[in-house]
C-alpha cells in the first residue's frame, strides 16, 4: 500500500509574486521543487492578494487565506495535520509558530528566511550615517568591505536582529539563500550549523544560445520599488551613475522597471537624458535579453540578487557593488564588473558596452557561474534530503537544540497570551 503523500502547509507573509521579487521567484522554486515529490501542498497567508500573485492552483496547490490574531487558524492547522509548516520570514513564525506547535507538535517546523532583514537594515543604517557625514559621497569603499565582527556588531544590539534570530532558534531548520549569512550566523552569533541549510536560487541553465552583442542596446535595471535597496539604487542611478555614462555614451538609454512602480519613482522619467522609468516588465527575462548591460548599483542588503541571476540567464553582462555581487560569485571572473564608487562603476559600464570581446567573456562566465552555484538539480534534491534526515531524527535534533527550545517555551507563553488578547478585544468590539 502506498503511503500518503507528505503534506506541507507554507505560511507566506505574503502571497508568491515570482515575477516581482527575488523573494517570490525563490519561494516558486521552492514549491516547485516540493511538488516534483508528490507532496500535497497548501499555502496560506493572511496578506491582501497581489496584483501580480502566482495562479498556485493551477500548480496544484490549495490556497487559503488565513488571519492573524484569530483561533480559526487552530481548527485550520489541526484539521489540517502537516508534516511540514514553512514560514515564509521570520513574523510568520511569530505570529503563527505557537498555533504550530501547540496543534501539530510533530510537524517539521521550517523558516525561509529570503534574508536576514536585520543585517539589511543594519547595512541601511550604516548608509544613511555615511551619507549624512559625507553627503556628496560617490565613494562606497570603505562601507562595502566590513568584517563580519562589524557586521555582528551593528546587529547584536538591535531588537531586530534579536527577533530574527530567535525566530532561526525556534525553527527545526532555516533556508539560508546566502552562505556569507550563514557564515555570519555561524561564526559570529554561534547559531549551530545543524540548524541552517543553504538554499540559495534553483535556476536551470540556459541550454540556447544567447542573443549576441550586436542585437542587444541600452542599459536596464531591474527591481520591486517596494524594496528599499532598489529604490535607493534608482536615486542613485539618476543623481550619480547615470549622469557619468551619459556624459562618455550620449546616445545611451537606462531603462528602469519594476514592480509597484510610486509616484516618486515615474517622476523621475526624463526622455531627453535618456532615463526611462517604465514601470512592470510583464516579462523580465524577455526585456533582460534584449538589453546589453543590467545595472544593479546596490548601495545595502542583504540575501542574493534576483536580477543578477536573471541577467546571467539572459546573457546579460551586469556592473555592480561589492554588495550586489554578496554571495553569488566565486572564484571564477564575475560575468561583468564590480566597482564600489560612481566613477568606477561608470567605467566599467561604459567599457563593458563598448568592447565586444569582453562583453562576450562576461556573458559566458555567467553561464559557467549558473552551472557551478545555481544548478536546480542540485539543491533541488539536497533540500528534499535536508528536511527528511530532521524529520527522521525530529526528537535528538530538538533535545540538541535547546536554547530553541527554551526560547518557544518563553516566547511563544508571551505571543500566545498577546494574541489571545487582541483576538478577545477584536470579538468585543
Amino acid at each position: 500500500m502506498k503511503p500518503p503523500a507528505t503534506r506541507v502547509l507554507v505560511i507566506g507573509y505574503v502571497w508568491p509574486e515570482p515575477r516581482s521579487s527575488a523573494a517570490g521567484g525563490h519561494m516558486m522554486q521552492i514549491l516547485e521543487t516540493f511538488l516534483t515529490q508528490g507532496w500535497d501542498i497548501t499555502f496560506s497567508s493572511p496578506a491582501a492578494l497581489g496584483e501580480h500573485k502566482a495562479d498556485l492552483v493551477a500548480l496544484g496547490i490549495a490556497e487559503c487565506a488565513i488571519e492573524l490574531n484569530n483561533s480559526s487558524f487552530d481548527d485550520f492547522v489541526r484539521e489540517l495535520t502537516p508534516d511540514i509548516v514553512l514560514f515564509d520570514r521570520f513574523m510568520m513564525e511569530e505570529q503563527f509558530g505557537w498555533r504550530v506547535e501547540k496543534h501539530c507538535p510533530n510537524a517539521l517546523r521550517v523558516l525561509e528566511t529570503s534574508d536576514l532583514q536585520s543585517l539589511r537594515d543594519a547595512r541601511h543604517q550604516r548608509l544613511k550615517e555615511h551619507l549624512k557625514v559625507e553627503p556628496d559621497s560617490d565613494d562606497f569603499t570603505a562601507l562595502f568591505a566590513p568584517a563580519l565582527t562589524e557586521e555582528f556588531q551593528r546587529m547584536a544590539d538591535t531588537d531586530l536582529a534579536k527577533r530574527e534570530i530567535a525566530a532561526i532558534y525556534r525553527c527545526d531548520i532555516s533556508l539560508m539563500i546566502s552562505d556569507v549569512e550563514i557564515r555570519l550566523l555561524t561564526e559570529q552569533f554561534k547559531v549551530p550549523a545543524a540548524l541552517l541549510h543553504w538554499c540559495p536560487l534553483m535556476l536551470t541553465p540556459p541550454s540556447e544560445a544567447f542573443a549576441s552583442f550586436e542585437e542587444r542596446a541600452h542599459f536596464l535595471s531591474i527591481g520591486n520599488f517596494r524594496h528599499a535597496p532598489n529604490w535607493d539604487a534608482v536615486l542613485w542611478m539618476k543623481n550619480s551613475l547615470w549622469p557619468r555614462i551619459r556624459q562618455q555614451l550620449p546616445g545611451a538609454q537606462l531603462h528602469i522597471y519594476g514592480a509597484y512602480t510610486p509616484p516618486k519613482a515615474t517622476a523621475l522619467h526624463n526622455p531627453a537624458q535618456g532615463f526611462h522609468v517604465m514601470n512592470w516588465a510583464e516579462d523580465a527575462l524577455r526585456v533582460m535579453s534584449a538589453a546589453r548591460i543590467c545595472l544593479a548599483p546596490l548601495r545595502f542588503g542583504a540575501g542574493i540578487k534576483g536580477k543578477l541571476a536573471d541577467a546571467m540567464l539572459c546573457g546579460t553582462p551586469n556592473v555592480t557593488t561589492p554588495i550586489g555581487a554578496e554571495a553569488m560569485g566565486d572564484e571564477q571572473p564575475w560575468p561583468g564588473a564590480i566597482a564600489a564608487d560612481a566613477d568606477a562603476l561608470a567605467a566599467a559600464a561604459v567599457a563593458l558596452y563598448q568592447d565586444h570581446d569582453r562583453w562576450t567573456k562576461a556573458q559566458e562566465h555567467g553561464r559557467h557561474l549558473l552551472a557551478r552555484r545555481y544548478a536546480q538539480q542540485i539543491h533541488g534534491p539536497a533540500l528534499i534530503e535536508c528536511l527528511q534526515q530532521c524529520r527522521s531524527r525530529l526528537t535528538a535534533h530538538r533535545r540538541d537544540n535547546f536554547t530553541g527550545s527554551m526560547l518557544r517555551h518563553h516566547a511563544h507563553k508571551s505571543t500566545q497570551y498577546m494574541a489571545q488578547w487582541i483576538e478577545a478585544k477584536n470579538r468585543n468590539g
